[in-house]
């Protein structure tokens, strides 16, 4: 069975889609058999940025190694069964067509809790949780308190993980492989990101999830996307030169790879 890699969480801004992309992209590249799905049917940020690649790559002639993605499929109501829910059968029919060709499955979830968003936590092998590396961010997975030191609960989207956790415990899965990524954390000052560092490494030692480095706050992100690029494709284009930046960003996703320590893969990039 394909390994499902579901990146979501439920604040929008937190860098979902540019994860998505450089792992499914990055996993295509090692020779993975990799497919991507975008549940965030209004904005669908992730299927833009596949679709800017695949016009990129039929202007420029290049064959750049890519995941194969595909929208859900439609299902008319008669074909629903008494009580069934659309949504869970579009994403269901998706995923059993995608399996028996696909090594990984690549879920990129809406900013906002959904249905769709919450079957496919159910079905993740592996959960990555971008997390802008401050409190604002961090309400999303437990409330705390006003000096940024004391645990209060957990907020919602770690309830819905752990629903989710509850699901497939009861259909005999094995357990999510829950990942929080921290981005951005170049921008922090280093009080407040020693103080995200300690809350963060009690929180997931209460509720359960590893901790990986994520991607700190660059312009070529913003630069890649019109274009559906990620920045393992720069050399690739012509790129001659390629800046420190880029270099560091090319080595952030290296050790981001590395982190998810996904079954039969080995970073070679």
């Amino acid at each position: 069975m394909a390994h499902i890699i579901v990146v979501g969480n439920e604040k929008g801004g937190a860098g979902k889609s540019t994860v998505s992309m450089h792992v499914a992209t990055a996993l295509a590249r090692m020779g993975h058999k990799t497919s991507a799905l975008d549940l965030d049917l209004r904005q669908r940020t992730f299927g833009r940025y596949a679709d800017n690649r695949a016009k990129f790559m039929q202007k420029s002639g290049l064959d750049l190694p890519s995941p194969r993605f595909h929208d859900l499929p439609e299902v008319a109501n008669d074909q629903l069964r008494p009580g069934e829910n659309v949504y869970d059968r579009r994403l269901s029919a998706a995923v059993a067509t995608l399996e028996p060709d696909s090594d990984f499955i690549v879920i990129d979830c809406p900013g906002s809790h959904t249905r769709l968003s919450q079957v496919a936590h159910s079905l993740a092998d592996t959960l990555i949780t971008p997390l802008n590396d401050s409190f604002i961010d961090f309400d999303l997975l437990a409330h705390i308190d006003s000096d940024g030191r004391k645990i209060l609960g957990p907020s919602v989207y770690s309830e819905m993980v752990w629903n989710a956790r509850q699901l497939r415990a009861q259909a005999g899965l094995r357990a999510i492989d829950w990942v929080v990524v921290r981005n951005r954390m170049g921008a922090q000052q280093m009080v407040n990101k020693q103080k995200m560092g300690d809350a963060i490494e009690a929180l997931s030692k209460r509720i359960g999830f590893r901790i990986a480095p994520g991607f700190n706050e660059r312009v070529i992100f913003r630069e890649l996307f019109p274009r559906g690029l990620t920045l393992l494709d720069l050399k690739d284009i012509g790129v001659k030169g390629l800046n420190i930046s880029n270099i560091a960003a090319r080595q952030e996703l290296r050790d981001l790879m590395k982190s998810l320590n996904l079954p039969g893969v080995t970073v070679s990039f």
